[in-house]
Order: structure tokens, then C-alpha cells, then sequence
């Protein structure tokens, strides 16, 4: 077998019309489905600019009485990356609507490859909003994808 793609994401929420917003107003993704549209669950669809497939993000109400994300050390899903740009502008483009949505950033990294930030969506699922940074020859360097982390200066 050979994996092609990573297809999509699915994540429970707790609160579906929440968290729907915060994926199409924050972050700008399409809304191609949603609980009103029948399903058997209270659920909503999401695809990228890109529409490179026919979803990328599932979420799932489970509601509000669901437990948090545990904090620290853990095993399960640290976070997901979604690529903004290939500038550092993008990223800069990036933080100001984030912000201006309301949304904490709760980091900031150079990773040589990628200059990142991360914030979190409602239900605390972290998100590393990232630029590739152009001219890192990582395919023919892949020590360069664990360069260490360095503070980011936008």
C-alpha cells in the first residue's frame, strides 16, 4: 500500500454552530455541508480554497458537556497545520485577521522550513498556521526540517 494524500480531518466539537463560525470566519473555509442539510448527526463539511478534494474538515458535535483536551504531555493529536502563504507577509496577513477575530495566538516558531504560528480553535484543538519559506532546499537537505527552533521575527 501507498498512502497518496492526507485526506481530511475530523474532530468532535462541542458546540457545532461555535466552532462552524470560527472555521468559516477565521480561518476562511467553505462551508459545503452542515447539520441543516439532514445528516444523522449534527455535523458540518469544510473544504479549502484549494478544492483539491471533496472534504478536508469534518466536525462533530458531541456537546457541551464533552471533556477538554487534556493539557500537557499526551498522547493523541498535538496539532494540525494549515498553509497560508509562501510569504512572510501571508503569515503577517494571517496574524492580523486571527487577532482581529479575537483569537489567541499561543505561539510563534522558526523552523527554518516554516515560519509558524499557533493558536487554537474553540474547543482547544491547537493549529499551526504556517508559511513555507522560500528558498530552503529542504528536499535536498532534510536535515533542514529539524533545524532547531528558533523565535520568529515578523
Amino acid at each position: 500500500m501507498e498512502v497518496k494524500e492526507l485526506g481530511h480531518l475530523v474532530l468532535y466539537v462541542r458546540n457545532l454552530e461555535r466552532s462552524a463560525a470560527f472555521y468559516r470566519e477565521v480561518l476562511g473555509w467553505q462551508q459545503i455541508l452542515g447539520a441543516e442539510e439532514g445528516l444523522h448527526f449534527p455535523a458540518a463539511a469544510f473544504r479549502s480554497a484549494s478544492n483539491r478534494t471533496h472534504h478536508e474538515l469534518l466536525l462533530i458535535e458531541v456537546g457541551e458537556g464533552a471533556a477538554a483536551q487534556p493539557a500537557g504531555r499526551r498522547v493523541g493529536l498535538y496539532h494540525f497545520g494549515l498553509k497560508v502563504g509562501d510569504s512572510d507577509e501571508e503569515l503577517r496577513q494571517a496574524l492580523a485577521t486571527v487577532e482581529a477575530a479575537g483569537t489567541k495566538v499561543v505561539g510563534t516558531s522558526d523552523h527554518t522550513v516554516t515560519h509558524s504560528l499557533y493558536i487554537e480553535d474553540p474547543d482547544g484543538n491547537e493549529i499551526e498556521l504556517y508559511i513555507d519559506v522560500p528558498g530552503v532546499d529542504w528536499v535536498n537537505d532534510p536535515a533542514l526540517i529539524a533545524a532547531p527552533i528558533r523565535p520568529l521575527r515578523l
